[in-house]
């Protein structure tokens, strides 16, 4: 008969392995994200995204004056560094896997906008962390069936 402890225990760790192989399954792919931000005046930022041949990427930047650099990997999308009036909008699509780095500055008088929609691929070392979850949820469940065991006389 299993005792209490040992069913609370099994309980844990399967609900702990469960969210561990949830996070493992959705990480797999493209994960779109949304980037709405908005920047003061001689404020700089750059952006790096991580993504797989075939990934679709969209920005539209707006404000008074900007400069913007991008660097595609491969032969895809480069754009040295340039000044732009008012709007530009970049559509693109990695043509190899790779990082893209897009730097961009504030030089006008008014606020930078940046509405982007970006398919990128999450970073390698987050399978190591779903699959250390997934083993803690083992490791409870071992040591929970320890209270099921008899102690031998002298212990």
């Amino acid at each position: 008969m299993l005792s209490r402890r040992t069913i609370i225990g099994i309980i844990i760790g399967s609900a702990i392995i469960g969210i561990g192989i949830y996070s493992l399954i959705s990480d797999i792919g493209f994960h779109t994200i949304q980037v709405n931000e908005t920047f003061a005046v001689g404020e700089s930022t750059s952006y790096q995204i991580n993504a797989n041949e075939h990934a679709k990427q969209h920005m539209k930047i707006t404000g008074e004056k900007f400069d913007y650099k991008l660097s595609s990997p491969g032969d895809g999308l480069q754009i040295p560094k340039t000044s732009q009036p008012k709007e530009v909008i970049l559509d693109w699509i990695h043509l190899k896997d790779g990082i893209t780095t897009i730097n961009l500055q504030n030089t006008g008088s008014s606020e930078l906008k940046v509405d982007a929609t970006l398919e990128i691929t999450t970073d390698p070392i987050l399978f190591t962390y779903h699959i250390i979850v997934i083993t803690s949820g083992m490791v409870i469940i071992g040591f929970s069936m320890g209270f099921t065991l008899r102690k031998p006389k002298g212990f």
